[in-house]
């Protein structure tokens, strides 16, 4: 461990819940306050967070400034070198993390600040009551250095058959995965019903959550009024849930900078390892609907870079905007259903919230707490963007680990891109069988119109919107539908459509 190895320091979060519309704080005031919760976690002063050279601030989706990075370092009296603002994805606050222990490696960086906020929920209450919200900033202001890779995440295809919002995406990877596990529709609602509450019996216990009430299986799993499908399989209380008001940040220095300001060495956080990579950047180009290739690569490069297995990791924050991703995660990591050890330490997005691209933040910060807790254990956290598209893993603990080797060194991104994909049809006709599909519903809870994904006879892939009356779509619901076959034909406003034989 030299005075160069890069270290967490401190971690903070703030959750704003019962304020009155007038009294909503806005997002860049939660990450001012998540500092300096992280500042009194480090043992620091307010003051000290004004040494700050580098304030990296995660992508907002509630409010846009137009430098969040500078505007926070005003509220911390800070004048850093560097004022960084991601692109979207919640692969962001690792992928931060990530790149600044690297800075810090290299001597670039001495003290950092990574923060992040939503307020969702309180803009939404402040709109409905006629309250103004003016925290807008002057337009002179420069703006901050980008960080990450900003292509949007769907092609104009993609988009007019429905593949663009993720509460449709989503389910989709989920269908295909319970064909592969060879599941009824009611069993695999009850297999997801138990997973969910699994992630929300943390989050009950979580002072951070959103929700901290209990969920049981049968409660997640019941379709009802009040927990209606918004795509099939997925009821409400399966989603990840974005309408909230939460802020994280987090400290890192080096181990020499940390004797400097102070910070007693048991609040000190190893990155012990840490990777990152994408899979086929478009969902119409993926190679298996039912598995992620790029994170078990990333997952594999990570833990090699700590020179451990993932027997030797005792606690898990898989990514959980929607159920498929942490399976997807739990089957790349090699982890069984049934492993007792903890996959989240928050509670998940479903329960303790989805605040945007920032969830990974508090993913990150909990897991800190949790690895001081019990000193010499070991937690890993996976984060992701888009659509199970960007992946960033690390691999922390309480002691430090020795340099990474040649032997993980290197891009993982041209072997992933090397793997073979179908071929996409935008005007298939002929007969088709179902590759994956979901049921998208309507607020009252009817089901409304089917996406599919599917392949033609020469094994070229395509996208079409389901033709068939609602006895079709709640069939679907029903019986399994991947493998069924039909036709497809081009569609006349751009949009394929798949008919069952």
């Amino acid at each position: 461990m030299s005075d160069r190895t890069p270290i967490l320091i401190g971690a903070g979060q703030i959750t704003q819940r019962d304020v009155p519309p007038e009294a909503v704080q806005e997002p860049v005031v939660l990450m001012r306050d998540a500092a300096r919760a992280a500042a009194r976690d480090a043992r620091l002063t307010d003051a000290a967070l004004a040494r700050v050279d580098v304030v990296a601030v995660v992508n907002l989706l509630s409010w846009t400034y137009a430098n969040a990075p500078r505007r926070l370092a005003g509220l911390l009296d800070a004048q850093p070198r560097d004022e960084i603002y991601t692109t979207i994805g919640g692969n962001s606050p690792q992928s931060l993390v990530n790149a600044t222990a690297a800075r810090i490696a290299r001597g670039e960086v001495a003290l950092a600040l990574l923060a992040g906020a939503e307020v969702m929920n309180g803009v939404k209450r402040a709109r409905r009551a006629g309250v103004p919200l003016a925290w807008d900033e002057p337009a002179s202001t420069p703006v901050p250095q980008s960080f990450g890779d900003g292509r949007s995440g769907t092609t104009d295809h993609e988009v007019k058959h429905g593949l663009f919002l993720p509460v449709q995406v989503y389910p989709l990877f989920e269908n295909a995965i319970r064909a592969r596990a060879g599941r009824t529709q009611a069993e695999h609602l009850q297999h997801l019903g138990r997973l969910c509450a699994r992630l929300a019996a943390v989050a009950e216990g979580n002072p951070y959550a959103w929700f901290r009430s209990a969920r049981s299986a049968a409660q997640i799993a019941t379709v009802d009024a009040d927990n209606r499908i918004i795509a099939w399989p997925y009821p409400k209380l399966m989603n990840s849930i974005i309408d909230v008001d939460q802020g994280a940040a987090l400290l890192m220095t080096s181990v020499g900078m940390a004797k400097e300001l102070g910070v007693p060495r048991e609040r000190w956080v190893f990155l012990q390892g840490c990777a990152e990579a994408h899979d086929r950047w478009f969902v119409s180009e993926r190679c298996d609907y039912a598995r992620s290739p790029a994170i078990a690569a990333v997952a594999r490069r990570a833990l090699a870079t700590a020179g451990v297995t993932i027997d030797d990791v005792d606690l898990f924050d898989l990514y959980s905007c929607f159920p498929s991703a942490v399976q997807m995660a739990q089957d790349a990591l090699g982890l069984s259903p049934d492993d007792p050890r903890p996959i989240t330490v928050t509670g998940g997005l479903a329960a303790f919230g989805g605040p945007g691209n920032n969830y990974s933040m508090h993913g990150i910060a909990s897991m800190m707490d949790r690895l001081r807790e019990r000193p010499g254990t070991r937690g890993l956290v996976t984060a992701l963007g888009w659509y199970v598209t960007k992946h960033a893993i690390g691999v922390y603990g309480t002691e430090p680990v020795p340099q990474p080797s040649d032997a993980a060194a290197g891009s993982l991104q041209p072997a992933l891109d090397a793997m073979p994909s179908p071929e996409l049809a935008e005007q298939p006709d002929g007969p088709a069988t179902i590759e994956t599909y979901t049921i998208a519903h309507g607020r009252g809870g009817e089901p409304e119109r089917g996406i599919v994904i599917g392949r033609l006879a020469d094994g070229r892939r395509f996208l079409a919107a389901l033709d068939g009356e609602r006895a079709d779509l709640e069939g679907l619901e029903r019986e399994e539908g991947v493998g069924r076959t039909g036709r497809v034909t081009p569609g006349g406003n751009g949009a394929n459509l798949f008919r069952l034989g």
